[in-house]
């Protein structure tokens, strides 16, 4: 009997398989997401990757990830991994559940995604049981990797960055007005390319300029998020690498906010192998 665990993005899946000896094998692969691929695709990575490291004794299977909106790809999913593991059962839930998971364990609590997007959520110690809607990145997402990188291009193509900043960003991206416009509004996942300038954006966190950007940007995901829960009885939890790398910044911002930071990680799924664990 094989417990399997998965952390699912767009780029890579963290999986953790729960050995029947009671040791933890960790495994990774590409990217699942079964909104944007076929399940003919999906069981072939599952074929390729999975199979030759657990072999068919995987009994269970908790997947977890941004893709996983409604029953139907719950079931796609099942078929997926029934198609290699006959024995399995799959429990398919959002990222938003793995975070409060990751972050809350068995206790309620809010817990928060801060990472390429945003989102937030009052956990009941089992299940999610309010969101405040993230909106994505450009209706929302408010202090996340996408956000926080669209209001640099914003600052840059209006003129607006101070000039040091500017440019080293010349410099060191080559972007110009017409090309931001086309990576932005033409190619395809631009919230991954807005959120990649976060390293550019940590590098320059102690300039005035950059650092107001990031506490307005902090400000901004307290006031139109976390205000709808319960905080001043439940600590804020958070996972991602936006909380983890400016945790500084954030946590000063939360203070002011009258908000308290509980846990930050900066992946959530070694607080889901612990999660797991506790249900055996």
């Amino acid at each position: 009997m094989i417990q399997l665990i998965a952390d699912s993005g767009s780029t890579k899946v963290d999986w953790r398989a729960l050995m029947p000896d009671g040791t933890v094998k960790a495994i990774y692969t590409e990217g699942i997401n079964p909104v944007f691929q076929t399940a003919e695709y999906i069981i072939e990575i599952f074929r390729k990757k999975l199979l030759p490291e657990l072999g068919s004794g995987v009994t269970d299977v908790y997947f977890y990830g941004a893709g996983v909106l409604s029953a139907e790809i719950s079931r796609t999913l099942s078929n997926c991994f029934k198609s290699v593991f006959p024995n399995s059962i799959c429990h398919a839930a959002s990222d938003v559940l793995a975070a409060a998971r990751a972050l809350c364990g068995h206790r309620a609590g809010i817990a928060c995604i801060m990472g390429t997007g945003s989102n937030t959520c009052f956990y009941d110690g089992k299940d999610v049981v309010k969101n405040v809607r993230a909106g994505g990145f450009i209706l929302g997402d408010e202090a996340s990797g996408g956000v926080l990188g669209k209001k640099l291009l914003s600052d840059f193509i209006k003129g607006l960055l101070p000039e040091e900043i500017e440019k080293e960003f010349v410099k060191r991206y080559g972007l110009d007005y017409p090309k931001i416009v086309e990576k932005v509004y033409k190619q395809p996942l631009p919230s991954r390319f807005l959120a990649s300038f976060s390293p550019f954006i940590n590098e320059f966190r102690s300039h005035p300029h950059i650092n107001n950007l990031l506490r307005t940007s902090f400000e901004e995901f307290f006031t139109r998020n976390i205000y709808s829960y319960d905080y001043k009885n439940y600590d804020v939890n958070l996972v991602g690498s936006i909380a983890y790398y400016y945790e500084d910044i954030l946590k000063d911002v939360a203070a002011l906010k009258g908000v308290r930071i509980g846990k930050i990680l900066q992946a959530p799924i070694e607080g889901l192998v612990e999660y797991h664990k506790n249900l055996i």
